[in-house]
């Protein structure tokens, strides 16, 4: 309650909201807040009835409004009605963080509404969809990361605030939710990945042939054996424009790729090539320039024997890749991210790739890591 009464000092005249995110005892969390200096006050849509019938009386006692959050409810809309009617005066539809990760998009909610009670609106909201959220109906709009984690608060503060005095919709065409997984992943580094994954995904011992190369795209899987490179030049007419051709040789000894294979993909459009094996001429590689990673480099290939297959599960650098996997290549290294999880861990990558942006500008301001990061206040003890 501290934050509160310091707001309510230095900002008198403004209206300052208390994210209580109550969900019990309702009497005891309004009044705290509310002799704090709090003027709305935000519980949760789904406390139990009872805590927002006792919430309604204590918030009428001491003379403030009350905003229920929506986050996390099944059914938002059927809940609202029935909030409004218990004495709600605002309503805050809100995809949480993980809630967005996954698609979740809180103005599709709002359209559905149809109460007679102001609407906040918070979830990823940016000067975008801040516009369309005010175009929608919301009378309130929470912004939060997209200005916090900013490297200009203040100029990104003001874009929302235009955006929502002159709300304008860019035109955007909606694109496949693979296509923008694509392009999500393209922006973001591997170890950006990797900490969204919580460090899992990382391909052990292949690295890039070509530096400052990199490849993003969806998995072709060959399984063959040491030096039987009929599989993995088959696969390049199986794969479309974009994939990327991932194989398990068996042996770093003998090759199952060379120049005239990479030639090959690069008329296809493929993106990349991973192999868990060796790697050939990659002087002729290096000049097409194209991503091709793999544990060794040799110069000797084996025999088109025919043996293997394609598109079937395989190990590869120690990791599971299945099929339309997406596969995520830089000079860090490779990852592999499972289809069923492309676009949430995309999404969060996205964010560590935002956070570490902040990070980076503190440091340059004359900050060390440590102190950004306050490591000796979170540390274990």
């Amino acid at each position: 309650m501290d934050a509160v009464r310091k707001l309510k000092e230095a900002f008198p005249d403004r209206v300052i909201l208390a994210d209580m995110k109550t969900i019990d005892t309702g009497a005891m969390e309004i009044e705290m807040a509310a002799k704090a200096g709090a003027d709305i006050i935000i519980l949760l849509g789904s406390s139990d009835n009872s805590t927002i019938q006792d919430a309604v009386r204590a918030a009428r006692k001491y003379g403030v409004k009350l905003m229920a959050d929506l986050i996390s409810l099944h059914d938002p809309v059927e809940r609202t009605a029935e909030l409004v009617e218990l004495g709600i005066d605002y309503i805050n539809i809100h995809a949480g963080i993980d809630q967005q990760m996954v698609g979740e998009d809180p103005i599709k909610i709002l359209k559905e509404l149809k109460i007679n009670a102001p609407v906040a609106v918070a979830g990823g909201l940016d000067a975008q969809s801040a516009a369309k959220a005010v175009l929608s109906g919301a009378s309130i709009v929470i912004v939060g990361g997209n200005i916090v984690r900013s490297s200009n608060v203040t100029a990104s503060a003001k874009a929302i605030r235009r955006s929502i005095d002159v709300p304008v919709i860019r035109e955007e065409e909606e694109k496949p939710i693979e296509e923008e997984t694509i392009e999500l992943l393209a922006r973001v580094s591997t170890p950006n990945i990797s900490d969204a994954m919580h460090r899992k995904g990382a391909m052990k011992d292949i690295h890039s042939i070509c530096p400052g190369t990199k490849m993003v795209g969806r998995a072709i899987t060959v399984q063959t054996f040491p030096g039987d490179w009929a599989k993995t030049v088959e696969a390049i007419d199986i794969a479309k424009s974009g994939d990327v051709i991932v194989i398990y040789n068996g042996s770093p000894y003998i090759s199952p790729w060379g120049e005239l294979a990479t030639l090959s993909c690069i008329n296809k459009g493929v993106a990349g090539v991973v192999i868990d094996g060796a790697v050939r001429d990659v002087d002729d590689i290096r000049r097409l320039n194209f991503p091709v990673f793999a544990t060794s480099v040799v110069p000797n290939a084996g025999e088109p024997k025919g043996f293997g297959e394609i598109n079937a599960e395989i190990q590869c650098g120690g990791q599971t890749v299945k099929p339309g996997d997406f596969i995520v290549g830089d000079d860090c290294g490779v990852v592999v991210v499972p289809r069923e999880r492309g676009y949430e861990v995309a999404r969060r990558a996205v964010e560590v790739e935002k956070t570490e942006s902040r990070i980076r500008d503190e440091i340059r301001r004359g900050k060390t890591l440590s102190e950004v990061l306050q490591l000796e206040k979170w540390e274990k003890r």
